[in-house]
């Protein structure tokens, strides 16, 4: 039942084309050179995939699609979320599709006492028998408590936490280690995580998303291999060069956290469309200062085979 995640996990986006459809052909493509590039998972249909903006059947589509191009390479989790009628409908559509587990997001708009968000949690992973990973963040932000009751629920296996909340974070992960099981998966789910990454590290965190891996695999892939062999001056390199003006620039405008990363698959070579309202694409001087940001994390690996870093 439980996963085994080695790597950068790849959350792909969902492209679509001029007239707004899922355009199959290019995430195929998208997750064909992801998947070359090396991931460790594919994470299909979450925040970086616009699953707030998908219909039940276009979900179906965007899920069975990745599942075939993946072909059992590697895990492949869905997203589900929302109502809570809705993301149970979401959870046993990706097990019908050939899923391997489901990124549980937060639900919709309400505040969320500490036993009802037990209650959703406990109501979506019962509509499915796939492993279950759930989302920190936002109107679902878990204690100590709430955290170890729903890891003893049979079938979630992970927390990722969105919210930054380090002390709280590493309050949670002590409790669930404790108290339900040492090999319980926890994930940094931050935007951006790899800015985070050695802060979560040290409170136990050892696994993170990169939106990063879906335009530019090589800058996420020597992040991650820098910090897994220690070599702490490329990894300060790659962030000053490339990762922390990338979070300078995602926070300008709300939602570019998923269109710049889209902005950049195309710039990449995979037309991936626009984003759908009420996020926004950017604009033409951002998507530039997009592609002088990446240049400046490929100087920086290139200075690192030459031997200069």
């Amino acid at each position: 039942m439980r996963p085994t995640f080695h790597g950068v996990l790849f959350f792909p986006v969902t492209p679509f084309t001029a007239s707004g459809a899922v355009d199959t052909d290019a995430l195929s493509a998208h997750l064909t050179k992801g998947i070359e590039a090396g991931p460790g998972g594919v994470f299909i249909a979450c925040g970086t995939g616009e699953f707030h903006a998908l219909e039940l059947g276009e979900f179906r589509t965007v899920v069975r699609t990745a599942v075939e191009v993946i072909a059992g390479r590697v895990p492949v989790y869905a997203g589900a979320g929302g109502a809570v009628a809705q993301a149970k409908a979401f959870a046993l559509a990706a097990q019908e599709e050939g899923a391997d587990g489901i990124l549980l997001l937060p639900p919709y708009l309400v505040e969320v006492p500490q036993p009802g968000l037990v209650d959703y949690v406990a109501a979506v992973a019962g509509a499915t028998t796939l492993p279950v990973i759930v989302y920190n963040r936002n109107n679902a932000k878990f204690t100590e408590a709430s955290a170890v009751a729903v890891a003893k629920i049979d079938n979630v296996v992970g927390f990722k936490d969105g919210t930054g909340n380090f002390d709280q974070v590493a309050r949670i992960v002590a409790a669930v280690k404790a108290q339900v099981d040492p090999d319980f998966l926890f994930f940094n789910g931050l935007p951006t995580a790899e800015t985070t990454q050695l802060a979560f590290r040290a409170i136990g965190v050892p696994l993170y998303s990169s939106a990063t891996f879906a335009f530019a695999p090589d800058l996420a892939l020597a992040f991650y291999n820098s910090l897994e062999s220690g070599n702490i001056e490329l990894t300060s390199a790659l962030l000053n060069a490339f990762f922390i003006p990338l979070v300078q620039l995602r926070d300008t405008v709300p939602g570019y956290a998923v269109s710049l990363v889209k902005a950049g698959v195309t710039m990449e070579g995979v037309p991936a469309g626009s984003v759908r309202p009420p996020l926004v694409m950017p604009s033409a001087e951002d998507v530039a200062a997009l592609a002088s940001i990446v240049a400046a994390g490929r100087a920086v690996l290139a200075d690192a085979l030459s031997g200069a870093v």
